[in-house]
């Protein structure tokens, strides 16, 4: 099989994020920390951080924004071959800003990204060596629902990629301020042809396709109707804002068989968002680097995530061997080291 450039490419919007120190509000704090994020960006920089070689597909502004975002995505060593630049008058970065909850108190979120350079994204942009160049696409109903302009560019690239024998991975990753239920269940119903790795929870499954059962039960429904080949699901026990557990289901379609694992427990959550996400690109680091291995690709995406919940920001931060730590630390029943020197 002829070796592709990238292991993964994404297409997704890049975020500049704003956020209030430590657990300070929006309404009432004087100073905003920066970040970068973004759905998409967030899992090609976990599977890069733990050592395959992956990109990001986008629409940015030519400005200084711009700039703090390209080298942000470059500190984790993703590739900014296919960025696009706005150099319209009208160009911008979506922003939101985030605030941290401490029990009772939720997390908070604010969104300002109507309009950005992202949003006006085409296929004419990018050469068609493109979908030549990666082994797996991945791309999430969040750039879906970004506007019109962008459906149909995910969508056509999904085709084209699929038509050059790239494995297609879709995470649903529903918001409800971006589209309604049934917006978001047509557009991805109508996809689904095409997607090989399919990421759902089971709370979406239920409320946006409408599913019944325990979550194998959705997970073989989603297998009958559509030709996919791995199903992942995240189950997420939210105790406190600063206390999660987490694990998932990862469902072998071609085998008929399930994966499972005991919850990471009592995650001491610095910062939630991106977790998802990091699972992602645990599981797609494990599926890519393992030649399909189901079983390792939920250990990594566990952990990506649990570990992912303990780090600020959208983006992961951790490399290969200290996420290997981790998920032998968690297999061990016996004595567990207080701190790795």
């Amino acid at each position: 099989m002829e070796k592709k450039e990238f292991n993964l490419l994404a297409l997704g919007e890049i975020l500049l994020r704003l956020s209030p120190p430590n657990n300070e509000r929006i309404v009432r704090g004087d100073v905003f920390e920066k970040q970068v994020g973004g759905a998409e960006l967030n899992v090609v920089s976990g599977v890069s951080l733990l050592g395959l070689r992956a990109g990001i597909i986008s629409r940015i502004p030519d400005s200084s924004i711009g700039m703090f975002a390209k080298n942000k995505i470059r500190f984790c060593g993703v590739s900014d071959d296919y960025l696009v630049y706005d150099r319209s008058r009208d160009a911008r970065m979506g922003i939101y800003y985030y605030e941290n909850g401490a029990y009772p108190r939720k997390p908070g979120v604010v969104y300002d990204r109507q309009n950005s350079s992202m949003t006006r994204i085409t296929t004419e942009e990018f050469p068609e060596q493109l979908y030549e160049a990666a082994e797996c696409f991945h791309v999430s109903g969040i750039t879906l629902a970004l506007s019109p302009k962008c459906r149909k560019t995910g969508i056509e690239m999904m085709r084209k990629f699929k038509e050059r024998g790239t494995k297609i991975s879709f995470d649903v990753n529903f918001r409800g301020n971006l589209w309604t239920g049934e917006e978001a269940r047509e557009c991805i119903e109508g996809i689904l042809p095409y997607v090989d790795i399919f990421f759902c929870s089971e709370d979406t499954a239920r409320l946006t396709f409408g599913k019944e059962g325990d979550v194998k039960a959705i997970m073989k429904s989603f297998a009958q109707e559509y030709p996919l080949s791995v199903i992942a699901s995240t189950q997420r026990t939210v105790h406190s804002p600063k206390v999660h557990s987490f694990t998932s289901v990862i469902y072998d379609v071609k085998q008929d068989v399930y994966y499972q694992e005991e919850p990471y427990r009592n995650i001491e959550v610095v910062d939630r968002i991106g977790s998802g996400d990091a699972y992602v690109s645990g599981v797609l680091y494990g599926l890519l680097s393992e030649n399909g291995n189901c079983q390792k690709a939920l250990q990594y995406g566990n952990a990506s995530s649990a570990a992912k919940n303990t780090i600020p920001g959208d983006m992961p931060s951790l490399n290969l061997e200290e996420i290997q730590d981790i998920i032998e630390e968690h297999g061990n029943t016996g004595y567990h080291s207080e701190m790795k020197r």
